[in-house]
């Protein structure tokens, strides 16, 4: 068992986690919940002996040890799994394992046998079908992760914190990541899942507790709760869960595209976008429609087909182009293709319009400080000094920038790929809200999103795409999980089963 006892920290005059105390056992896995800036991160910092804590007691096995550095944890039996993976991708498997700890030879040598045959048996013990030999670079974010959670139990982890384990997975993803953490509750390993996603808290944790303002607020056991009781403990105030319907003002085309395709991902692509309107595009895993917008963004080829902006056609061959025409694009992957993290907030949230506010190669950045006071009021950005680094802010913070980032730009069109992943259901609702106010400024958003409840939530209509193609449209009383289960599945609407094809849907 690990226990914190009446835990206190302070960064100056910011008080940033007030007398919190809480226990893990052996194999339950227990969900930390709370907004970003609630102190999860730096209570788990303390666990993990990156921070000290001001006072307090923490207790493995009944006998309070001290952190003074993550070696001190992770000599007491605690392993750390951050959000940003510290994998090398072009070393194998079987050499990441060992990192900071390789086996040696006689001689001194990397004994890369034996570090190959220690990674094969802890593969079969966890059950993971893997070959060790294999470049980490070959595999997908899930597998990656499994890398990650197997290295901790070679150190002989008995309890692991997982940070946001799945932000930037898909369905099929997660349920591997799920099925390992089962496996190791079943192993006698207790295990922290940080997370924002209420739904997979419900669906692995057995236990939760709830972070607010450095306070715990609330924790119990998940089978006595649901989503909408997590959600109000870590905002203090009831969040809505309705489709948030707005009067729509549709507008004139602004986008249309007539058999688009690419030799890989997506083939004989057609949907029209309006003034106004705010479109879901949804699916499952290799779907095609992170590949569709960024072709149409500029930044993968097109293979056949037509772009229409305004009505009039237009072939796209870079991303500066795209801009130019008027179109905006949040990627889905936050931290990888969205923020630099070594330039300081104004900089991420202009380096946009740089070639708009320049004269001579001099970027006017007094203009850009006047524009981003005016996004900074309107998107509600939490943040201290303009050049802070981004890092500082929270993930909701973060997509607010982001957004500010394009909004500068003035878009016709707005394309967001996945853009409340990652961050709380507090900001989450901010972000529903500038979307939907955005649309009332007549401006055409596109919403990429594997989460049906989101699509439901904001958007008009949605089509749902399976293998590349648009499998069918659905809005209204149609716009429901079941029916995008359904034909991102394959399978056809429930009214279109008298014979229409909904893979040659046209919409709009």
């Amino acid at each position: 068992m690990i226990e914190m006892r009446n835990i206190k920290k302070s960064f100056g005059s910011n008080d940033v986690i007030k007398d919190v105390s809480f226990t893990l056992k052996n194999g339950e896995i227990c969900a930390l919940l709370g907004e970003n800036g609630a102190g999860k991160s730096t209570l788990m910092n303390i666990l993990g002996g990156i921070h000290q804590m001001d006072s307090g007691a923490i207790l493995v096995n009944g006998k309070e040890l001290a952190f003074h550095t993550p070696k001190q944890s992770q000599q007491a039996g605690i392993a750390f799994i951050h959000q940003e993976l510290n994998l090398i991708n072009d070393l194998p498997i079987y050499e990441n394992m060992f990192l900071g700890r390789e086996l040696k030879t006689k001689r001194g040598s990397l004994d890369l046998e034996r570090m190959l045959q220690e990674t094969e048996k802890i593969f079969k013990k966890m059950n993971v079908n893997l070959d060790p030999a294999m470049m980490v670079r070959d595999l997908d974010a899930s597998y990656k992760q499994i890398v990650e959670i197997c290295r901790a139990m070679m150190t002989n982890a008995s309890f692991i914190i997982m940070d946001e384990p799945t932000t930037s997975l898909t369905d099929q993803e997660i349920e591997r990541v799920f099925k390992m953490m089962k496996t190791l509750s079943e192993h006698d390993v207790g295990i922290i899942f940080i997370s924002h996603k209420l739904n997979e808290v419900m669906q692995v944790c057995d236990r939760y507790i709830v972070l607010r303002d450095g306070n715990l607020v609330a924790e119990g056991n998940v089978h006595e709760v649901n989503t909408n009781d997590l959600a109000r403990f870590m905002v203090g105030h009831d969040v809505r869960t309705e489709p948030l319907n707005r009067e729509k003002q549709i507008g004139r085309e602004i986008l249309r595209v007539e058999g688009l395709s690419n030799s890989r991902f997506f083939r004989d692509i057609s949907f029209s976008v309006k003034e106004g309107e705010i479109v879901g595009f949804t699916g499952l895993l290799g779907d095609g429609r992170s590949e569709l917008f960024q072709s149409i963004f500029g930044a993968e080829d097109i293979t056949t087909g037509k772009i229409y902006l305004n009505e009039k056609e237009v072939k796209i061959t870079s991303t500066q182009q795209a801009i130019k025409e008027g179109i905006a694009y949040v990627p889905r992957n936050r931290k990888e293709n969205a923020i630099i993290k070594d330039m300081d907030i104004i900089e991420n949230a202009s380096i946009v319009t740089w070639p708009a506010f320049s004269k001579k190669g001099t970027i006017n950045r007094q203009k850009h400080m006047e524009m981003f006071a005016e996004q900074r009021k309107a998107l509600r950005i939490k943040m201290g000094e303009l050049t802070d680094s981004i890092t500082s802010l929270s993930g909701g913070n973060q997509q607010k920038v982001i957004l500010a980032k394009w909004l500068a730009a003035k878009p016709k069109l707005l394309i967001l790929d996945n853009p409340t992943q990652g961050v709380d259901v507090g900001a989450k609702e901010d972000i529903y809200d500038i979307i939907l106010k955005l649309a009332e400024e007549n401006i055409a958003i596109i919403v990429l999103s594997s989460e049906a409840n989101e699509i439901i939530r904001i958007c008009d209509r949605a089509l749902v795409m399976y293998h590349g193609v648009i499998q069918g449209e659905v809005a209204g009383e149609e716009m429901n999980e079941h029916e995008m289960m359904r034909l991102a599945t394959g399978g056809q609407r429930a009214s279109d089963k008298g014979g229409i094809d909904r893979n040659d849907t046209k919409s709009g």
